[in-house]
Formats: structure tokens, sequence, C-alpha cells
């Protein structure tokens, strides 16, 4: 999967109504509740959400909008930064595979098992050769997941131009609720834009098995619009049922 993210707007495109695209994006969502219960209620299909992307591409806020009104029973949510002693301990996808999506069930990897094959090789952490064996066992894992245990695996990048981005890093040093977020090595990063994408065309090149959707992400009313689609789309073509009465 070739993909120059050169050549891809991080806009929505031009003339698109904000105002009608929110009313839809509503509509979606309440599809959406009705189609995770019956994910629940099936139980034959888990759905694994990845989402990447630059920071401040909106990774957290997109989780917090588009699967806040989710049932919490068939939902998680995790995390993944540097690795812990513990986790460091054990082979690159030991602490991915242990969360992974059990059936009827929604998890969304907040960041993922590509952090291991991106982050670090910007930051000379991990050589070329390294990089593509794990980019190997990704696709293994990845198939795994979809051939033994039936799972929907829907990969995410957020498409975030440089402007926006340093807009974003910037409002976490001047708004209060954002300043948590705020680290001395954001602005320093930003200066690598391109080296990440390079990186991660190189992903898309070697681990598009499960095929990745790059989701303009300047515009957050826009990068929700799109992400609640695909979801829906995705768990209405599952072609669910609800369980029968149990005799």
């Amino acid at each position: 999967m070739n993909i120059d993210l050169a050549a891809i707007s991080t806009r929505a495109p031009k003339g698109m109504d904000k105002a009608k695209t929110k009313e839809e994006t509503e509509k979606i969502l309440q599809e959406l509740d009705e189609l995770q219960n019956l994910l629940y209620a099936e139980r034959r299909h888990a759905v694994l959400i990845v989402i990447q992307g630059m920071d401040a591409s909106g990774k957290d806020g997109l989780s917090r909008h588009v699967f806040s009104r989710m049932n919490p029973q068939g939902l998680q949510v995790e995390s993944f930064k540097v690795p812990t002693e513990e986790e460091d301990a054990h082979d690159f996808l030991w602490r991915v595979h242990r969360v992974a999506p059990a059936k009827g069930r929604i998890q969304i990897f907040n960041r993922s098992h590509y952090e291991s094959v991106l982050v670090t090789r910007v930051k000379g952490l991990s050589d070329d050769e390294t990089c593509m064996k794990r980019m190997r066992s990704i696709n293994d894992f990845e198939r795994l997941l979809v051939e033994d245990n039936a799972t929907e695996v829907i990969k995410l990048y957020l498409h975030v131009s440089q402007e926006r981005q340093l807009e974003r890093l910037q409002e976490r040093m001047k708004i209060p609720a954002k300043m948590w977020k705020y680290s001395a090595d954001d602005l320093t990063d930003i200066k690598l834009h391109e080296t990440y994408r390079h990186y991660y065309e190189e992903v898309f090149r070697h681990c598009s098995e499960q095929p990745w959707h790059i989701i303009p992400s300047d515009q957050n009313w826009y990068k929700e619009h799109l992400v609640a689609r695909i979801l829906r789309d995705r768990l209405k073509s599952l072609d669910m049922q609800y369980p029968g009465l149990k005799r």
C-alpha cells in the first residue's frame, strides 16, 4: 500500500457544510449505540481500533467524542507509552496481545504496537533490520486476530498538517485544561514531522494486510465524521443478529 502523505489533504473537501456534517455524525453515533449492543449480545466478533498519528493529531479527542455514548461494559481504551521495565523484558508484542479484544467487545488502542517501528526509528533506538522483522511479526499478529478470533481490525492514521500540529501544541502551553498534556519534547518533535511521515509511509507499505484509513484531521468535526462512518459501515457489514431465547 503505497501512500504519499504529502499528496493527501489534511482538511475536509472545499464546500463541505460543517453544521450539516455534524448533524449526520450525530445520527451515525446513534446507530453505533445500537450496533455496539448487537456486537456485545451476539459475541461472534471482536473489534480492534488502532489509532495512530503524530502528537496533537487528536487521538484523545477522537476517542472521547466518537465512542463516549457506547456502553462501557463492551468498550475499553488502552494507551501505549514508553514500555515499563516488565514490558521491556518481554517481546515487543507481549503488552499488546494481552489486551487484544474478546468477542463482543471493542478495544481501542490509542497508539499501539506500531510505536515499536515508528518512534524507535525516528529516535534512533532501533535499526531498520529489526523494524522490518517487527513489521512482519505485526502482520502475523493481526492475521492471527482476524483468523483465530474473528476480529475486525480497523486502522486509523490521523493525518494532521505541521501548521495545525504546532497550533495545538502551543495551546497546551496556554489553555489550563490542556496543560497536563504538555511535554518539553513537544516542540522538538514537531521539527521531526517529515521524518515521522516518512516512517509512517514505510508502515503503510509493509503493514497493510489489514488496510489503513488516512483520516484528514485538521478539523475535528470532519475527522470524527469519517471515523464514525467507517466504524458504522464495518459493523453493519457483519450482519449481526440478536440471539434468541436460550432453551
